[in-house]
């Protein structure tokens, strides 16, 4: 028996990755907070001053959301006035950007992130933190491109 098949994962992934998730973004709202931006509008916000002007359908493709979750985020930074909905390029559609408020804002958010990147790496260390982004974006690619059983 080799090495590979001797390792058994143990628990539940799901669980696993859940946990991870509160804690890094616990870690990550301590600093974007005092902004005044959620974890989650820093990135749709930054998501649009670099794709903008840009469809929602588009968006909430690049972001890997639906359409339900991405109209539902986008409505604080509608009210802030960090974006700005218009018309597309027919009647039917419409498009997202962001106003000069909402660059200001992702770059204050920026800063932030950036900090709280910093000290994740340095509370991980460097390296697992590259193996860690390494091993999800593995992971992601595999999923992306699998079969689930309600797909076949």
């Amino acid at each position: 028996m080799n090495a590979a098949t001797s390792v058994q994962p143990r628990g539940c992934t799901n669980l696993k990755l859940r946990q991870l998730s509160r804690a890094v973004t616990r870690h990550y709202d301590a600093y974007v907070a005092r902004t005044g931006l959620k974890n989650t509008q820093y990135s749709l916000l930054s998501h649009v001053v670099l794709l903008g002007p840009i469809q929602p359908v588009e968006l909430a493709r690049r972001m890997k959301l639906d359409a339900s979750t991405l109209t539902r985020n986008l409505q604080p930074l509608l009210a802030q006035g960090w974006v700005e909905s218009g018309p597309g390029a027919d009647g039917r559609s419409r498009t997202i950007v962001a106003t000069e408020a909402g660059r200001l804002k992702r770059a204050e958010g920026q800063r932030a992130w950036k900090q709280a990147q910093l000290a994740l790496n340095a509370r991980l260390g460097d390296t697992r933190v590259a193996r860690l982004h390494d091993l999800l974006d593995a992971c992601l690619a595999e999923l992306d491109t699998a079969k689930e059983p309600a797909d076949e």
